[in-house]
């Protein structure tokens, strides 16, 4: 499951770079993100964690699930390292390190306990909060750079977050027509398809890393306080220090990420455009003067540089 989110993470923010920056909350990004291969391998990679993480969802606490997909963000850390030559500091390998000492801790708290049902005001706060993050995703959209990355992946986190409560009880069905029948598994498929776009739409606008970690941290402690008052978690007795100590430095490590992550994608953007720009100017060609017209100089108005700047025109930049 860590596994198979890290990727997922890594792959979906590849796509997001490539795709055009979306300034309005337009669910047709998901559709533009859909037509780069990339992007459908990592949201494949994505439904297998999900999968995986409903199972686990059946018997385990949610503040154990939860971190446990956080940790996701460490793998697609290592894989951008490997495979896209990211740079990290030091600082950011140690919350690395952190990360994965509160996830053991986090495992050896957690007791396994089937969950209570979700009775019907549960189900209207979710229906309520699906609703009050679509109206925040549509004005945290308008925000640029690292505010807008943190702002979206916080309110992603949110939702998938809500879509984590629906799953745990959700999970217990006894059978197809109680699963199917269940208002939980429209309420989940909705909070994950807003999640999804609210991710995307961060990533186009910051780094992977503080996307993925702002994601994570905001999703992680609803989750957990949920799940520990209303739908049965358990700790092992004697173990509830343990258990608080692994949440909250697994919580820190990821809010670190997102203090320390660099915008890995748009660095290299903007290196390929500054390149473009104060690059050696090419020679003039002389070219006849047609009826009508000045020949073009190098220091007059009629300097190619200055038209295609009038006119419009731009170097075409590349994204990576």
């Amino acid at each position: 499951m860590i596994v198979a989110y890290g990727v997922a993470n890594l792959l979906q923010s590849v796509a997001a770079a490539r795709t055009t920056v979306h300034h309005t909350f337009d669910p047709g990004l998901l559709l533009r993100l859909a037509g780069h291969r990339t992007y459908l391998v990592g949201l494949a990679c994505q439904v297998a964690g999900f999968v995986l993480a409903f199972l686990s969802r059946r018997d385990l606490p949610l503040f154990l699930v939860q971190a446990s997909v956080a940790a996701g963000l460490g793998v697609t850390a290592l894989l951008g390292v490997v495979l896209l030559k990211w740079r990290l500091p030091v600082a950011e390998v140690a919350l690395l390190v952190l990360l994965f000492a509160g996830i053991t801790a986090l495992v050896l708290a957690a007791r396994p306990a089937p969950s209570k049902a979700l009775g019907t005001g549960g189900i209207v706060a979710l229906l309520l909060a699906l609703a009050v993050i679509a109206v925040l995703g549509f004005f945290a959209v308008r925000l640029h750079g690292a505010p807008g990355s943190v702002a979206l992946g916080s309110l992603a986190g949110l939702a998938f977050s809500a879509a984590a409560v629906a799953a745990r009880p959700l999970a217990s069905a006894p059978g197809w027509d109680a699963f199917l029948g269940d208002p939980l598994l429209y309420l989940l498929v909705g909070h994950s398809v807003v999640g999804q776009l609210l991710l995307g739409l961060a990533m186009q606008r910051g780094s992977t890393t503080a996307a993925v970690a702002a994601m994570d941290a905001a999703g992680a402690v609803p989750a957990a306080i949920v799940g520990l008052l209303l739908l049965n978690d358990k700790i092992w007795p004697g173990r509830e220090w343990l258990a608080g100590i692994g949440f909250l430095v697994t919580l820190a490590a990821v809010v670190g990420l997102t203090r320390y992550a660099e915008p890995q994608h748009h660095h290299a953007v903007a290196r390929e455009t500054t390149r473009a720009v104060v690059g050696p100017r090419p020679p003039l060609v002389p070219q006849p003067a047609a009826a009508g017209c000045e020949v073009a100089t190098a220091g007059g108005s009629g300097d190619p540089l200055t038209q295609a700047a009038s006119t419009g025109l731009r170097r075409p930049t590349t994204r990576s």
